[in-house]
């Protein structure tokens, strides 16, 4: 095992503008105990109410938490949990969109030895039962709507014994979270816990077979933070305040930005959005004075179609993933905000393994960046042994680090797998070039290979959009009894384009020129929207199951 060294340093990275030395002297800080609840919230809460949280709700209204509210909630809750019969290593659910509720939830697991377990409140019945059922889920909280889906499934879930319901009157079979919460004790001795401990499992789905369950560790926070501080021009900085619509029930939304702007004292502001706004979204950012952004790259491509009006946002950084940004992209945010947009590249079982920051080495459009200061990362096969500069192969994740999930939960055949040598195999197929920079190829069943040509589809959907119609685009293979497979776009129009024959063969002509004849479309479907996880990534499985 890993021994961390210990240091009670802030920052994982000391500002410079030379990256090599930025690898060089870099160093892993990771104390021998550690719990995030502490490093979140406790360290902060020092009685001055620094702000923690400003919760927007959907009529536009304010509310502003401080870190000693939230230590003095989730102590309260810790309190709850421990009543009810709730002991060290068991599982607590947070079936939650973003709101104040979420956090407070987490931060009093973790303080009480507990898992947390995200879920997305868009998940259905079929999707709750497994999770809850895999993760033997003894407590849950939720809101209305969430309650009338648990509600219908709950005789089938044992052991859960506890639904805690956010809101008003608690419905019958449930318990009231605030009422709960206001008659409960605070003060609560959070656990002693190792930077091992299992503090949070994230589901994920996998393209085949059932989601699987990433259990990190206490220490996958620290592990997120020289990305973080490096990707946001080493925040924090005076008057950061952070914002992002990827959902909180995610890696994303929760180690992205959440909980590292917390560990660095940054105020967040949290928005239940119905769906995303372009124009509410920049509303908001300028009506709180948003500095620093996770927008995924769907967001982006929405603010671009939509053309909406930036007066009084004022951002110092953005992060973005999950997506290629391309160079028009890139060269929008640049032109919209007057920053550049620093892509990321992660999964949930090691997260924030290669990033973008342009004052550290330039950006080159379509490339991923370089790898994050404390990772080492290569591309392999799939035995885990380097392939040569150049080559396309698995991304791979040199181990140990502190980003790397402990394993899936009740599943050590599929963590066996995910391993390989001393490599995590991310199962993301990609090029490392001569000068470092890592360059997304797809995922290995996203390649298509089509008259013995093997083609990512990334590249050509970056070459679709610089055509001034296509607002968003997917690329699948299809079957081709002659080639294997055909390359096939479904693409969204930019308003004031409309589909028809002819359009489809300029944008087929577009990338013949712009890419390679053997990479164009054969096949142009145009649609009004694409199905997508919810954090912004086209789901192609499903596009290939319509042909």
């Amino acid at each position: 095992m890993l021994q961390w060294q210990w240091s009670s340093l802030t920052f994982m990275l000391t500002e410079t503008t030379d990256y090599e030395k930025l690898t060089r002297d870099f160093r892993w800080q990771i104390p021998a105990r550690f719990n995030m609840a502490t490093a979140c919230c406790d360290r902060h809460a020092d009685g001055t109410n620094r702000l923690a949280l400003i919760y927007v709700d959907e009529d536009g209204g304010a509310r502003r938490t401080s870190f000693d509210e939230l230590a003095a909630m989730s102590r309260r809750f810790a309190n709850v949990l421990k009543a009810g019969g709730l002991t060290r290593g068991d599982r607590v659910a947070v079936f939650l969109s973003q709101s104040l509720e979420l956090p407070v939830v987490h931060l009093a697991a973790w303080r009480s030895g507990l898992v947390s377990i995200p879920l997305f409140a868009l998940f259905g019945e079929d999707a709750l039962e497994f999770r809850l059922s895999n993760s033997a889920a003894r407590a849950i909280v939720t809101d209305e709507a969430g309650w009338e889906k648990i509600a219908k499934i709950r005789d089938r879930l044992p052991d859960l014994q506890h639904v805690y319901v956010t809101g008003g009157t608690a419905p019958a079979g449930t318990k009231s979270f605030w009422s709960s919460v206001d008659a409960a004790s605070d003060q609560f001795s959070t656990l002693d816990t190792s930077a091992e401990d299992p503090a949070i499992i994230i589901y994920t789905s996998g393209t085949t077979g059932n989601p699987k369950g990433a259990l990190h560790a206490h220490r996958v926070l620290l592990g997120h933070l020289p990305n973080v501080e490096m990707v946001h021009d080493f925040m924090p900085k005076p008057f950061d305040v952070m914002w992002t619509p990827a959902d909180w029930a995610w890696i994303g939304g929760l180690f992205d930005a959440l909980f590292p702007a917390w560990y660095h004292g940054v105020p967040v502001v949290g928005y239940r959005a119905r769906k995303f706004e372009p124009q509410a979204a920049m509303q908001l950012m300028a009506d709180h004075g948003v500095r620093n952004v996770f927008l995924p790259p769907t967001a982006l491509k929405l603010m671009r179609q939509a053309e909406v009006g930036h007066s009084g946002v004022k951002l110092r950084s953005m992060l973005s993933g999950g997506e290629s940004l391309g160079a028009e992209l890139l060269q929008w945010v640049r032109a919209t905000f007057g920053i550049d947009a620093h892509e990321v590249y992660g999964q949930t079982e090691c997260n924030l393994v290669v990033g973008n920051n342009s004052r550290l080495f330039p950006i080159r459009p379509g490339s991923m960046g370089k790898a994050t200061p404390g990772f080492d990362v290569r591309i392999v096969n799939e035995r885990g042994e380097e392939l040569p500069t150049g080559s396309r192969g698995i991304i791979g994740v040199r181990q140990p680090n502190p980003c790397t999930m402990l394993g899936y939960w009740k599943n050590e055949e599929a963590t066996e797998k995910k391993f390989a040598g001393e490599f995590l195999l991310t199962g993301d197929l990609g090029v490392r070039d001569e000068d470092g920079y890592f360059w997304y190829v797809s995922r290995e069943d996203d390649v298509i290979t089509t008259a013995g040509y093997r083609v990512g589809p990334s590249e050509i959907e970056n070459t679709l959009m610089k055509h001034p119609a296509v607002a968003m685009s997917a690329v699948v293979g299809i079957p081709d009894p002659v080639r294997t497979e055909s390359i096939k776009a479904w693409i969204v129009l930019r308003p004031g384009f409309a589909p028809n024959e002819a359009l489809a063969r300029d944008i087929q002509q577009f990338v013949k020129v712009q890419l390679a004849a053997h990479e164009y479309p054969r096949f142009v479907q145009f649609t009004d929207t694409l199905p997508m996880t919810a954090t912004g990534k086209v789901l192609r499985r499903e596009l290939r199951t319509l042909g």
